[in-house]
């Protein structure tokens, strides 16, 4: 009889191990060591002004902050996309929702519906994973105006809600209850007034600080809170405000019109490990001065470095699972390409570029 049992708990084995196997290797944003985590005990990584590529597709337009698509960038490892929202007229002359870097006559990236449709396919596809927006109201769109757009694409049923609107929460819930909750997407609007009939729309302000997004020089990066105003050049403050900290990250040159472009020759250095003006090296600034590590890290050409060796190591990561290898070299255009009005955008476009610019600064 005992021998009986043997044989038959050894005969159940085989059909064990896999459960046991999936439940050791499990991995949330690649990696089973993040799972038990917080959310705002993370860093993550992320690509600004996500939707504007410059690649063949764009004719390398100037205006462009990465070399690979949304979907690219999160198969990469990016968490937190950002976008900039400007109001745009359809063919038709019926107001719509368009992704514009700076002035739609500039650089349009198309609807925002559109855009997050993109996004929610990653999500259907990818269930172990919580991924962040970031919305540059560049327009003062309403929340039934975003909600819309949200709600168009379907990605709104993975929204998050927190248990307030007005103050950020004491705790957030782990990468895995958000995960068991399929409550995987974040999103953040800088700014807006948040509505019960979209209570995922959360205003960033309320919930993030940042650092200075407007540099030009290695030299000028700074730790200080920027964003909001109630506590900027404030640390102590900005950090009890229990507000997460979004580190930027990313270098500008300025162009013809005092219009700043993304400084693609300097991202081998800004985006890299050591030296001057890395993004490690920033990273390793920043959590001296509070104590804990960056929420979010903000890069340009997210590839290049590549940005989330840094990330990995502040987040104590070694090994990751279902993340796809990108080439981390600048893209370049050939010689033969042809370029248009997508590579400098219209004189019209620079002009309204350097008046909007003021404030949102391509941020």
């Amino acid at each position: 009889m005992f021998l009986k049992s043997i044989v038959q708990t050894i005969s159940v084995l085989p059909f064990l191990w896999p459960s046991i196997s999936a439940q050791s290797t499990t991995a949330c944003n690649n990696s089973p060591s993040l799972c038990d985590r917080a959310y705002n005990n993370i860093t993550q990584l992320g690509a600004h002004d996500s939707a504007f590529v410059r690649d063949s597709t764009t004719d390398f337009s100037t205006s462009g902050n990465q070399f690979y698509n949304s979907t690219v960038q999160l198969d990469a490892g990016v968490r937190l996309l950002t976008v900039q929202v400007h109001k745009a007229n359809s063919s038709a002359g019926a107001t719509e929702w368009h992704l514009c870097h700076t002035s739609c006559e500039l650089f349009d990236a198309g609807k925002l519906s559109d855009w997050l449709t993109t996004v929610k396919a990653w999500l259907d596809a990818n269930t172990n994973d919580v991924v962040t927006i970031l919305v540059v109201n560049s327009d003062n769109a309403a929340a039934s105006d975003l909600g819309t757009e949200f709600s168009t694409s379907g990605i709104d049923k993975y929204g998050y809600v927190p248990p307030s609107s007005t103050s950020a929460p004491t705790t957030w819930p782990t990468l895995q209850t958000l995960i068991s909750n399929n409550t995987r997407l974040m999103t953040f609007v800088a700014s807006i007034t948040p509505s019960t009939a979209y209570p995922y729309l959360m205003d960033e302000f309320t919930f993030i600080f940042e650092s200075q997004f407007t540099n030009t020089s290695p030299s000028n990066f700074s730790c200080q809170p920027n964003r909001p105003s109630s506590v900027a050049n404030q640390p102590t403050t900005a950090l009890n405000s229990g507000r997460m900290f979004l580190m930027n990250h990313f270098l500008d040159s300025e162009q013809a019109f005092g219009i700043l472009v993304p400084n693609v020759t300097a991202t081998t250095t800004t985006n890299s490990q050591t030296g001057t003006g890395s993004l490690g090296g920033q990273m390793n600034t920043c959590t001296t001065l509070y104590g804990k590590e960056p929420a979010f890290v903000l890069v340009d050409f997210f590839n290049v470095g590549p940005a989330i060796a840094s990330v990995d190591a502040a987040n104590g990561v070694t090994a990751v699972t279902g993340r796809k290898n990108v080439s981390t070299e600048v893209l370049q255009q050939s010689a033969n390409s042809n370029t248009g009005l997508r590579n400098s955008g219209s004189i019209f476009g620079v002009v309204i570029a350097v008046v909007v610019a003021v404030w949102f600064g391509g941020a």
